[in-house]
């Protein structure tokens, strides 16, 4: 099928991201893993089927000028984002929005998804960017933290809620879902905060979160140097300083 790619929406290191009419094109970068691209469009085809939740609808895995593709169905809409940029006086609003719209993502289950702890301790494992002593203390952390199955969105962030104008809402941004603690997701949306320079949003987040979900703040203050470690062997350029910063277990003693 052909695609019109005049129209670009976002750019990322392994990806341009288009729309044409009812459809967001995700284009990934030439020789980008067919396997992970293949798994990002099982994992959000999973939980499409397995889910009453609101995402784009996974249309076709496609190649363009030898470049792969994944299509969904575009989502007409405003961020939750775009609307905390332009309403900052709603931000109390806004944020209680955020964590009640992740409560309901967590109480669902996909059977069918990787395991969280089984894929952070992968990747821990595999880094070149941690010491063998850190990486220890990381893996015996995250090897005593409890299983669950509860649906982990990996990346849940103002910026993937789409509010329509009938004030429903869509999920979007399925590539790093998999199953496991609730914790561990609130610490990713608490290290996106701080990543940002966003640090009074971040922690006012983290107050609200274990507020709402129940969840003591210290519980889920453990896993943030886990997800550091994680999120510093994507090697996103400018982020790897600051993550060191928060790979030191003994701060969440």
């Amino acid at each position: 099928m052909y695609y019109n790619l005049d129209n670009e929406i976002a750019t990322r290191p392994t990806k341009n991201v288009y729309r044409d009419n009812d459809s967001t094109i995700k284009l990934f970068v030439e020789n980008y893993s067919k396997s992970s691209i293949l798994n990002e469009a099982l994992n959000q085809a999973r939980v499409e089927e397995g889910t009453d939740l609101n995402i784009a609808k996974l249309k076709e895995i496609t190649k363009i000028d030898n470049r792969w593709a994944l299509v969904s169905e575009h989502i007409e809409g405003t961020s939750l984002q775009e609307l905390m940029d332009k309403n900052p006086e709603k931000m109390d609003e806004y944020m209680d929005m955020l964590v009640k719209i992740q409560l309901e993502v967590l109480a669902k289950q996909v059977p069918m998804l990787n395991p969280i702890k089984d894929k952070y301790k992968r990747k821990i494992t595999k880094s070149e960017l941690i010491s063998d002593t850190t990486k220890y203390e990381l893996l015996q952390r995250l090897a005593g933290m409890k299983d669950h199955t509860k649906l982990c969105h990996g990346d849940f962030e103002p910026g993937n809620i789409i509010i329509k104008e009938d004030g429903s809402y869509y999920i979007i941004d399925w590539a790093h879902v998999t199953q496991g603690n609730a914790s561990a997701d609130a610490a990713r949306t608490f290290l996106i905060f701080s990543m940002q320079g966003k640090n009074d949003l971040a922690e006012n987040y983290l107050e609200l979160f274990a507020q709402k979900s129940g969840i003591a703040k210290h519980n889920i203050q453990l896993w943030i140097p886990i997800v550091a470690a994680v999120e510093l062997t994507r090697q996103k350029e400018g982020e790897q300083e600051f993550l060191k910063q928060w790979i030191d277990i003994k701060n969440y003693e």
